[in-house]
């Protein structure tokens, strides 16, 4: 965390991060400030990539979305334009959620959104084992989920 956030930032961000839907006026009464220096402020974090952007979050299971899946694949040595290939056709998936490259015997792991264990075979068949180099993939499907927040832990060792 950056020392240039103060006391005052550090409360705007963690407001946004429950409700992104304040406007300045109720942001600036809840972290007790007036609203100009709040809305000053809130356009410096902006600014300074503080805050990428502001979105709803929806609830998946009302969308049909009921499984999160996590795919570890191994790929293959590829190519420059087979790992551009391979990168444009995960970013463009809206299925899956993240990925990242990681150590150990796989090389990525996909957090993907599934509608069944159905829907997730079909998808696992016809798109990610045709993925440029994609040599093998491991899933593990959840049974439950205990915490899933999009909050990043901003308090840090300030007492609010």
């Amino acid at each position: 965390m950056s020392e240039e956030l103060s006391t005052f930032d550090i409360k705007i961000l963690d407001q946004l991060q429950k409700d992104a839907s304040l406007s300045t006026v109720e942001l600036a009464e809840v972290v007790g400030l007036s609203q100009s220096p709040c809305w000053r402020r809130l356009q410096r974090l902006k600014d300074d990539g503080y805050i990428k952007k502001q979105v709803a979050i929806l609830d998946r299971e009302k969308l049909g979305y009921g499984l999160h899946i996590f795919a570890f694949v191994k790929v293959n040595r590829l190519s420059p334009k087979e790992r551009e290939t391979f990168k444009t056709k995960i970013e463009a998936t809206p299925e899956i959620l993240e990925c990242y490259t990681i150590f150990g015997e796989m090389d990525l792991l996909l957090k993907i959104q599934a509608k069944s264990m159905n829907w997730y075979q079909q998808f696992l068949m016809d798109f990610l084992m045709n993925l440029p180099g994609v040599e093998n993939v491991n899933s593990t499907a959840t049974l439950g989920e205990i915490k899933s927040t999009t909050a990043i832990p901003i308090r840090g060792n300030l007492a609010l």
